[in-house]
């Protein structure tokens, strides 16, 4: 199991997935999406598991309305350029992703691990 969280230090629902995991011993890596951001192949796996771009995007941003009105091709370019837009945690398990505090998900990954 590759276990990947992509997070911003301050956000709840990272620091939640992050105890998910820790607490049944699995090692992960942690990202911090402000610093690092993500590659364009990672969120194209990312947004390929989460069945498109709006399930990506932070809906409690400000600019979520703008952003979702840009088309899916520039919305996508802004939001690899602005990591901040996105809703975390994103939490990869090879080519599975979930995104937000999914816990029943990540349940099921270990249950078939």
């Amino acid at each position: 199991m590759n276990i990947q969280i992509f997070g911003k230090a301050k956000c709840f629902d990272t620091k939640k997935a992050e105890r998910f995991f820790k607490e049944r011993g699995i090692k992960y890596q942690y990202i911090d999406l402000l610093k690092y951001g993500i590659s364009k192949g990672e969120f194209a796996s990312v947004k390929s598991a989460c069945k498109g771009t709006k399930n990506l995007l932070d809906e409690k941003h400000g600019a979520y309305k703008n952003i979702l009105a840009w088309g899916e091709a520039n919305a996508e370019e802004y939001m690899l350029a602005n990591p901040e837009v996105l809703k975390t945690p994103i939490v990869r398990n090879g080519r599975l992703a979930t995104v937000g505090n999914s816990p029943e998900v990540w349940s099921q990954w270990l249950a078939n691990k």
